[in-house]
């Protein structure tokens, strides 16, 4: 199966009329007990995770009669959701408010993500910034570009390679274990400067408009790296696990490490991770 450009639209349309309708209401306005904790202080759920997942999986099924919807408040409670991804012809991976911990907090740093993913591979992608009211979409084989809602365009190329100590990279070393935690924290000062965003759909977008070269995550979740992986790649960028293996969707460990290219790739991990 192969997704058009009627279906990305139709797709993006959706995103943004869930971010409308039950995201920007609830920003700067969540009362007291509608945020609450999962796994521990900093992953957080909302009413409005909640709602948004309901109005995608919703439209989604609409559109898509037969596809599996794997949203991450869907799989927190029902964990073996994930695991129907590997048979599926036709999914769906979604995150309604990426950067949960931003948006209770205020924080005007946070997406609605979602991936399609046809056996296996992941064909096309949606980042949706609800504040800033556009798209960053990917169509395997076709390029990244972001789009606005009068359909005004720009398309997505990542930076030029630099070395290494003229890099810009957000690196999320919270979920690594020790010792490479520690030792990765203490290399950072390697790179020419580090952002967090504490949201992957920003720091995805900006890795793959050009803005920084570099992006290092541990825990990988198929609805917080599907979507930034393929609009890296279309945008014209390389990534592989932190042993060298290549991302999927159906993977959710073993780091990854995003650079403009893979000659940059080794040299970041080489810097970063090598003994």
């Amino acid at each position: 199966m192969r997704l058009d450009h009627r279906a990305l639209a139709d797709v993006a349309a959706l995103l943004r009329e869930a971010a409308r309708a039950e995201i920007l209401p609830r920003f700067r306005r969540l009362a007291q007990g509608e945020v609450r904790t999962k796994t521990g202080p900093l992953d957080l759920v909302t009413d409005a995770d909640e709602a948004a997942e309901r109005v995608i999986e919703a439209g989604l099924a609409a559109r898509f009669p037969g596809c599996l919807v794997v949203g991450e408040e869907g799989t927190a409670a029902d964990p073996a959701l994930l695991g129907r991804l590997a048979g599926a012809e036709l999914a769906f991976v979604v995150d309604p408010v990426d950067g949960t911990a931003n948006f209770a907090a205020g924080l005007p740093l946070f997406g609605t993500m979602a991936a399609a993913i046809v056996r296996g591979e992941i064909v096309a992608a949606w980042i949706h910034d609800p504040l800033g009211d556009d798209t960053a979409v990917a169509l395997r084989g076709e390029g990244a570009w972001i789009e606005a809602p009068d359909g005004h365009r720009h398309d997505l190329r990542v930076a030029a390679p630099v070395p290494v100590e003229q890099m810009v990279g957000s690196i999320s070393w919270s979920y690594l274990a020790e010792p490479l935690r520690s030792q990765v924290t203490t290399r950072l000062s390697r790179l020419r400067a580090v952002v967090g965003f504490r949201c992957a759909a920003h720091e995805y977008r900006l890795v793959a408009g050009g803005h920084a070269h570099a992006l290092l995550y541990n825990r990988l979740m198929p609805w917080d790296h599907a979507p930034g992986w393929l609009l890296h790649r279309e945008a014209g960028g390389y990534a592989a696990r932190f042993d060298g293996s290549a991302y999927g969707p159906l993977v959710t460990g073993g780091g990854m490490i995003v650079a403009p290219d893979r000659t940059s790739w080794e040299a970041l991990r080489a810097a970063l991770l090598a003994e």
